[in-house]
This record gives structure tokens, C-alpha cells and sequence, in this order.
């Protein structure tokens, strides 16, 4: 029951193409957000100057990475299974090196080393630029660490590889690191504090992406609507700026209007939104330009304001209501997305009832959503008794995904009998004869394929729906082609 951001890419091993005169492989996996895909592709571009080239297969692999989530116990669990395998190959090649990336790298630092045997070298989300010289130290016979969270990595200076691409949507990395500290999550402990990239070159990676037939980007923080450039630093030393530096400082949505204007053709989303930190003029700007999506993930995690408040979340329920109207009012088609935690330390029967009531409100087009799972070194797991049974957690967890499953049918219908553009991604999973795509409210498209083609934005009437999914007919191409 429970939904993960990007549930079909979960350890999806990413391939490059093939760089001449590399003579070694690399094998990497990734698990979790979409932040950490985007730093895979990051990782693989690094290495390739290393002399890597991707591979699909583990067992003729010279280096082995796996990029690492922390967000819940299963996450972690699920690497450590991964572990095993690597294990078991490393057996029949005992030269290949095993190294762990990303959250849990950083959470567990050198006890990661201690716990498995099998891994060679640990590295934090801010020290991939070290891989290089990590790789030294482990080819020399010795463990290798670097877990140090900066205060300046963006990469912004390094152009990302496009891993198992379908040559069609991309993630375009803006900021790193969270300062909301929520008492749940882990990410502030594991990717530092916010600080974010260079507009221009944020720019520069959109104008390359389209010269490569990219038409779609995905904008990727853990908190976009933080985005805050006044020539570099973190966003909590704004006030320390210069008065030229406040005068020029770029913000969320004159990043979002840069971007639409840079490439008027290039359909742009973004993600995640906090619901604190989300201004109108973002939303304003979302209307402004027909090139930028109309959907927004905004997480509410409770539709409690005493739970709310425990989570050190910094909106209340009123507030987030408030918000909601006002983006509706902006944008009356957007379509909204939540994550939903049920079973947070002391949550009553009567504060599930306040989220299901509060879903009832919006009716969330769908939804990620989990039962509480207690994260070392968080202020929940410090000062927080984890006191909701699993049994009780299981079943109030299914009542939510119960009802957004009745939410999501409601949305899906909103589409019969129209016509939505749709830019075809991929093949449909389930028919070789149909293509998918998503709308620009991120809903999956499916239809006959007919003489169309990947990359096409296409014109389709909507005649049945499930609750995921709209099923079509092609009435041609659209004008954004």
C-alpha cells in the first residue's frame, strides 16, 4: 500500500552511452527520491572522465555504486539486500569495488564499513567531485570516506550524463540540502543546508537539453520554492548580502519565468514544493506561460494541526486550505499531489479523522503515501515514543490510500470526452501497440500508436479512464510540436 516517488525507476541500474577509450565499467544503482537519480547522472559523468563506461550487467562490472535513500527503515533494508548480491559476485570477481552513495552514506559514515564488509569506499551527496581520489585510495588496498556536507556543492559546473534516458524528459537539479527540519526526515541531516545553483547555468543545462531534442524538464529540489541565487552562499545568510546582491537576487519564480522564456517550447515542471515556502507568484507565473505545467506536488503529511505542529511542520491546516484556493482560483485546472505520513507518535483516531476529512477537501488528483517509520538521529526519534501499533498504523494507512484511490478516479474522470496534449514518453507497459505520455497534469496518456512517435506532442480525446490512467485516441499532433 504504500507509494514511492518514481515506484518504476526503484533500483533501476542506468546506463550511458559508451565513451571511446574507456576501458572500465561502472555499474550504478539508484533507490529513493528523484534527487538521487539526478545525482547518479552526476556520478556517471565524473567517472567517465575516469575512464568508466556504464554497464547494465553487475557481474562484469569494475566498480559498483549504489546510491542510497534514508527516508525510511524499508529503504535502507532494501540496499542492504542489494549488498548481499553485490556480495555474492564479488566472490567470482574478487576485483570488482563496492561503494555506497547518497543518504544512508551519509547517515551511517564509517560504520557503514563496519556493518558490511563488502564496501569499499562511502561517500555523502556533496563529496562526488572526491570520487576520483577515494578511487585512489581503494585501488591502493585502503577503505575509503568522504561524508563532509558543504556549504557551496551545487554542482552546478558539471553536466550531467542522461542515464536511461528516453531522450524526451530530464531532471534539472536548482538546489540541494533542506533547512525546514521536520522531525521525521533525515534529509537536512544527510544533504546540509539549502543553497542554490547559479541561474545561468541552470539556464545553460535547459538550452542544452533542448538542442539535444529534450522537451520536457523537471526543475528538482527538496524544497524548490526556497530557490533563492544572490551570487552564491546559503539562503539563511541572505540578510548578510549586499544591497547589489539583494537588488539582483533571483527567486523560484523568476527562475520558473527564465526558464519558459528561454525555450517557450520545452514543457517544464517542478518539484517538491513545501507549502511554507510556496509564494503566489510562483502560481502567477505557472499562469503566465503556457510552457509550465499545471501541477504541483505539495506535500501535507497530516490534516492535523496538533500533529502538524509535532512534525515541526510550518503551516497549519487553515493555511494550507488557504493556499489550495488561492492556486485553484490562479489555476483552475491544476492538478495537486500530496505525501501523506499516518501512524506519526501519538496520532488519535480523531487526527486520522482530520486528514481524511482534509483529502475529502482537496481531492488530490493522487498521492505518496506511508505509514511512520521512526529515522535515527531525527527530533521524532529523540524525543518522540514511536507508541502507534503497526497494526493500527496498516490500517489507517490503507484508509488513506483507500479514499485517494477514490480521489484519483474522480480526477481521471474529470478528462472523459476531451482532448488532452499529451507528450508521448514511452511505449505502454502493458501493449506494445500503444504509446504513454503524461498531460501537463501529470496524468499517464495511453493510446494506439499509430504513425506517431516518441518525442511528439499529441492531441488525445479521452473516451475511458482508470484511476491512474487515461485511455485515448490521437487526433493529431498539437501546435506545441
Amino acid at each position: 500500500m504504500e507509494k514511492t516517488i518514481d515506484e518504476s525507476k526503484q533500483g533501476q541500474s542506468l546506463v550511458l552511452e559508451e565513451k571511446k577509450g574507456n576501458t572500465r565499467k561502472l555499474f550504478i544503482e539508484s533507490y529513493g527520491c528523484a534527487m538521487n537519480f539526478s545525482d547518479s547522472e552526476i556520478v556517471a559523468s565524473i567517472l567517465s572522465e575516469e575512464g568508466f563506461n556504464t554497464t547494465q550487467s553487475l557481474e562484469e562490472a569494475d566498480l559498483v555504486l549504489v546510491n542510497t535513500c534514508s527516508i525510511r527503515d524499508k529503504a535502507e533494508q532494501t540496499v542492504r539486500k542489494r549488498l548481499q548480491k553485490y556480495n555474492a559476485v564479488k566472490r567470482i570477481n574478487p576485483k570488482m569495488k563496492v561503494g555506497v552513495l547518497g543518504c544512508m552514506a551519509e547517515r551511517l559514515k564509517t560504520k557503514f564499513l563496519e556493518e558490511e564488509k563488502i564496501v569499499d569506499l562511502v561517500v555523502g551527496p556533496d563529496a562526488y567531485k572526491d570520487l576520483p581520489n577515494l578511487l585512489s585510495e581503494v585501488e591502493e588496498g585502503r577503505d575509503a570516506i568522504n561524508v563532509i556536507l558543504s556549504k557551496e556543492e551545487t554542482y552546478g559546473d558539471i553536466s550531467p550524463v542522461r542515464l536511461n534516458s528516453n531522450g524526451v524528459t530530464a531532471f534539472v537539479s536548482i538546489t540541494r540540502g533542506c533547512d525546514n527540519m521536520c522531525t521525521f526526515c533525515v534529509v537536512p541531516f544527510t544533504r546540509g543546508r539549502e543553497r542554490s545553483r547559479d541561474p545561468q547555468s541552470i539556464i545553460e543545462e535547459v538550452n542544452e537539453l533542448w538542442s539535444k531534442g529534450y522537451k520536457e524538464i523537471t526543475l528538482l529540489g527538496q524544497n524548490v520554492d526556497s530557490y533563492l541565487w544572490y551570487g552564491g552562499g546559503l539562503k539563511k545568510d541572505f540578510d548578510k548580502a549586499s544591497d547589489m546582491q539583494k537588488a539582483t537576487a533571483v527567486n523560484f519564480s523568476q527562475l520558473l519565468e527564465l526558464c519558459a522564456k528561454a525555450q517557450p517550447k520545452m514543457r517544464i515542471r517542478f518539484s517538491t514544493s513545501n507549502p511554507q515556502d510556496m509564494t503566489l507568484d510562483v502560481v502567477e507565473t505557472m499562469a503566465k506561460f503556457n510552457n509550465i505545467c499545471n501541477y504541483i506536488h505539495l506535500p501535507v503529511q497530516s490534516g492535523s494541526n496538533r500533529i502538524l505542529k509535532a512534525m515541526n511542520r510550518q503551516h497549519t491546516r487553515e493555511e494550507y486550505f488557504d493556499l489550495i484556493d488561492n492556486i485553484k482560483r490562479i489555476l483552475p485546472d491544476c492538478a495537486i499531489s500530496h505525501d501523506m505520513i499516518t501512524g506519526f507518535p501519538t496520532e488519535t483516531e480523531e487526527d486520522h479523522q482530520d486528514t481524511l476529512s482534509l483529502m475529502e477537501r482537496v481531492k488530490y488528483a493522487f498521492g505518496y503515501m506511508f505509514a511512520y517509520s521512526e529515522r535515527p538521529g531525527t527530533l521524532a526519534e529523540r524525543k518522540l515514543e514511536d507508541d502507534i501499533p503497526e497494526a493500527i498504523k496498516k490500517r489507517r494507512l490503507a484508509e488513506i490510500v483507500d479514499l485517494q484511490q477514490e480521489h484519483s478516479k474522480f480526477n481521471t474522470e474529470q478528462f472523459l470526452n476531451q482532448i488532452v496534449e499529451v507528450l508521448i514518453e514511452k511505449e505502454s507497459k502493458k501493449s506494445s501497440e500503444h504509446w504513454a505520455g503524461r498531460n501537463e497534469q501529470n496524468t499517464m496518456v495511453v493510446f494506439p500508436k499509430e504513425h506517431y512517435k516518441v518525442g511528439e506532442f499529441v492531441n488525445v480525446y479521452v473516451e475511458d479512464c482508470t484511476s491512474a490512467t487515461l485511455i485515448g485516441k490521437a487526433v493529431g499532433l498539437s501546435d506545441n510540436n
